[in-house]
């Protein structure tokens, strides 16, 4: 899954330039917290099946998903000014 489900792909949006920017900030939170999320179920003690454990993942995923939904914990927001300063870097140095 890797953050793909977390964002709707925008397209080309001509209205915000750095929409391929937001969506990679967006993609990277996703990724953050399903992170996150696998790692608190895995601290959870039991005697777990497989079954049980691809349960608990899928359940870490469908919760980071939510968070995502519902603005996420703020990281693409913090991520934008960063990526935007790398892009201007960047264009900047190959003229």
């Amino acid at each position: 899954m890797q953050g793909s489900s977390f964002v709707h792909r925008a397209g080309n949006n001509a209205a915000e330039p750095h929409a391929q920017l937001r969506l990679q900030a967006r993609e990277l939170e996703g990724v953050f917290l399903t992170t996150l999320m696998k790692e608190m179920f895995s601290g959870i003690d039991t005697e777990a099946s497989f079954a049980q454990e691809t349960w608990r993942g899928m359940q870490a995923e469908h919760f980071a998903t939510a968070m995502a939904e519902a603005g996420g914990v703020g990281l693409a927001d913090s991520l934008m000014a960063d990526l935007i300063a790398l892009q201007e870097s960047a264009a900047r140095s190959t003229i």
